[in-house]
């Protein structure tokens, strides 16, 4: 049934699609959720929305068929009744298998299997002439590898058979402290070397407090143990249980964490952004606050208040990722133009070249894997004046691509065009859109970058967004909208929470 009801959402999504193409119009794919944050301009879209469904899992082959809008806490929730888990899962709940392949998904089990994708036998999709075609490592591998971080700009993906790995019931986190940039990330790299760990990822509070988390899968509770859970209002949010118990500490942290709950560990806080609506709103930022407020303080009511509001205009979301030789260098710049605390470290496996995912061609001498690169998680305000915002953006990336690295394309991209391609290859992905006639389809390029003219004359001209820059009326007009959503429905309908 499920399979019937797939296959006949596929031929009306191939005839839209083929529609388009005939008139030879662009498109976008409305998949009815988003976790980026650029801004969000609709029209001429795709509805595949209703592609949200996991159609089965097989514990023999160990994988599970999935369409591309089912989230990580629904898929994670279908795959554990079989004692099996997706190998990369990423972090927040809302973030879909479709985004995950789509876009550039790396989690802290990357420096192990690597981004998402790579995770993946196939992938159904319907081309940019309504043509539905299979993908894999053996079948059109070069569009199954160039789809991957491109963005949807070679087609719409309807289907994917995802690899899935042993689920235990817990993780051993360890946190390890550091003292010092260096030593944090040397840890980092560290951790990923030791063959018990699933998960390594790191946090960096200040220059002077680090802490690296080395994740273990286990089904073994020593006695006297405290289950420590992370979903619940009044539970700690996770960076700030890691900071207080290694803030005095030298010597390894341990807790243990049911399995899903470590996965989402960061959804409450969305990290730490969602301290930024208490500065925002200049509300008390306590244990009593965060349990009052919790409901608009997960990831999913998060993205749709920080959308609403107009503040994702000034506000710095990037992860950027840089040979490990570099990365000191460049916490050091970004500590001092941006002043931006904590920072997220997370190992990441290189995927093989040509790739849309961030990558380094340089073969480090001082021992370090040179297939990992380093992300790093930079989320916070940036320059109120929307000018110098567009500026310190522009000059982050100068300074990333001066030391190696590579930015995801989730978030602001100001890059020039020329400056793009000569980071990927063109030839390469124009190959793929004359191949598998995509060239009526937005570029990658036009998905990401910024218009900052346009950026410009809409704040000029509409009236909207001129009042929401008054404080609070931005913050209080998100935090309507975030009600009025699907998304306030969904989280308090989610299933996935630790039940002793």
């Amino acid at each position: 049934m499920g399979l019937e009801r797939h296959k006949s959402s596929v031929a009306r999504i191939a005839s839209s699609v083929r529609g388009f193409y005939e008139r030879k119009e662009p498109f976008r794919i409305f998949h009815g959720s988003t976790n980026s944050t650029r801004p969000i301009r609709r029209s001429r879209e795709v509805d595949i929305s209703d592609l949200r469904n996991v159609l089965s899992v097989d514990t023999k082959t160990r994988t599970a068929l999935v369409e591309p809008n089912v989230p990580m806490d629904r898929l994670v929730e279908a795959t554990l009744k079989y004692g099996l888990v997706p190998p990369v899962v990423m972090e927040f709940p809302g973030i879909t298998a479709g985004g995950g392949y789509a876009g550039t998904a790396g989690e802290s089990s990357s420096f192990k299997y690597g981004f998402f994708d790579r995770t993946i036998n196939y992938v159904e999709m319907v081309m940019a002439d309504g043509s539905v075609l299979k993908a894999s490592e053996t079948e059109n591998s070069d569009l199954f590898r160039g789809a991957a971080g491109a963005v949807g700009s070679l087609g719409v993906t309807t289907l994917m058979e995802l690899q899935l790995v042993e689920a235990k019931k817990f993780v051993k986190a360890t946190y390890h402290p550091q003292k010092t940039v260096k030593d944090s990330i040397e840890s980092v790299h560290a951790q990923t070397l030791e063959p018990d760990n699933h998960y390594v990822d790191g946090m960096l509070f200040n220059q002077e407090h680090g802490v690296v988390v080395a994740g273990e899968m286990t089904d073994e509770l020593p006695s006297a143990t405290s289950i420590q859970t992370f979903s619940n209002a009044w539970d700690p949010w996770y960076y700030l249980h890691v900071k207080d118990k290694t803030r005095t500490k030298a010597s390894p942290v341990t807790d243990y964490i049911p399995l899903a709950e470590y996965l989402f560990r960061y959804d409450r806080g969305g990290f730490w952004v969602g301290k930024s609506a208490f500065d925002y709103f200049k509300f008390p930022f306590n244990r009593y606050s965060r349990w009052w407020l919790d409901d608009f303080l997960h990831t999913r009511m998060l993205y749709k208040a920080l959308h609403a509001s107009g503040e994702a205009s000034r506000y710095v979301v990037q992860d950027l990722a840089l040979p490990y030789g570099t990365a000191e260098s460049f916490i050091d710049y970004t500590s001092e133009k941006l002043d931006i605390w904590p920072l997220w470290l997370c190992p990441l496996k290189q995927s093989p070249a040509p790739t849309f995912h961030p990558h380094s061609g340089d073969v480090e001498a001082d021992g370090r894997t040179p297939q990992q690169m380093l992300n790093i998680g930079v989320w916070g305000f940036g320059p109120s004046d929307p000018e110098t915002f567009v500026s310190a953006n522009r000059d982050l990336e100068r300074r990333l691509r001066e030391l190696g690295g590579m930015k995801w394309f989730y978030a602001h991209t100001y890059y020039k065009e020329d400056e793009f391609w000569n980071m990927y290859d063109r030839q390469w992905y124009d190959g793929l859109r004359q191949k598998y006639s995509a060239t009526t389809l937005p570029s990658v390029y036009d998905k990401v970058k910024i218009d900052v003219e346009a950026d410009r004359k809409e704040r000029s001209e509409s009236w909207s967004r001129w009042a929401r820059s008054f404080w609070p009326a931005g913050g209080l007009w998100g935090i309507k909208k975030a009600i009025e959503s699907k998304e306030y429905f969904i989280h308090r309908n989610s299933t996935w929470k630790w039940k002793p």
